[in-house]
């Protein structure tokens, strides 16, 4: 579905829980906010909600009956780029991974409060945006070279050895935002900006998820990094070609 550059008056959002009471207190609580929410209580029902309505976000919860949110995930990924805030019932790091590894923009345990709710959902929508944004420019930018790691922007394809990683979105855009300022620090608030054109406070720890997933798909040995520095108590480096060992 096309989305446009700028935060849409009226929301669009869909709910996919099988718990009932969960959906109607979410819907609540967002329809005051300026959402539209609709519910599905079953994964085979949000699939086909999610694939032949017109939604701006997706909720979509990990435990279900019948297709749990991780296949909701993987077949919706190959029809769709919506926006995916995915629930954990525990906040179970397990679960986390695996959510943003498959492509999940963010994460929520189910003890969330209503605040985080909406930050979270607006940052995951306000991210699409911008990503779909600067894909559309990144066609006039260079490709980026620092040894054997190739960044070519104008396709987003990023190559190892010459072999092609298959980096999500919010990867490949932490990947370039710290390729782009090779040898300065970057702060996970100032990440969180450049990938989500965040212009409200967020406190929001799953950009070092991303990271993690990140560098392994790199090959990294986190004591060793070739690419991405960990600076203690400031942020992450993308250390310069001469750096580079």
């Amino acid at each position: 579905m096309a989305h446009q550059n700028n935060l849409p008056s009226k929301m669009k959002v869909l709910i996919v829980d099988d718990d009932e009471k969960l959906c109607q207190l979410v819907a609540d609580y967002l329809k005051p906010m300026g959402y539209d929410v609709e519910a599905a209580h079953n994964g085979e029902q949000g699939l086909q909600m999610i694939l032949e309505g017109e939604y701006h976000a997706v909720i979509l919860d990990v435990m279900m009956p019948r297709m749990d949110g991780f296949e909701v995930l993987k077949r919706l990924l190959q029809e769709s780029d919506i926006p995916v805030l995915m629930l954990t019932a525990r906040g179970e790091e397990t679960d986390r991974i695996v959510g943003l590894e498959m492509g999940a923009d963010d994460y929520l345990p189910k003890t969330f409060s209503s605040r985080e709710l909406l930050a979270r959902l607006r940052a995951v929508t306000r991210r699409h945006i911008v990503s779909e944004r600067q894909a559309a420019s990144a066609a006039e930018d260079k490709v980026l070279i620092f040894g054997n790691l190739e960044i070519e922007q104008s396709s987003r394809t990023v190559r190892l050895d010459a072999i092609t990683l298959n980096l999500t979105p919010i990867e490949y855009d932490l990947l370039t935002s710290l390729a782009r300022a090779a040898g300065r620090v970057l702060t996970r608030d100032q990440l969180l900006d450049a990938v989500a054109g965040r212009d409200y406070e967020v406190f929001d720890r799953s950009v070092d998820v991303h990271v993690s997933s990140l560098r392994r798909k790199l090959g990294e040995d986190p004591s060793n990094p070739v690419f991405i520095q960990t600076v203690r108590s400031a942020g992450y480096m993308f250390k310069k070609p001469e750096d580079q060992q």
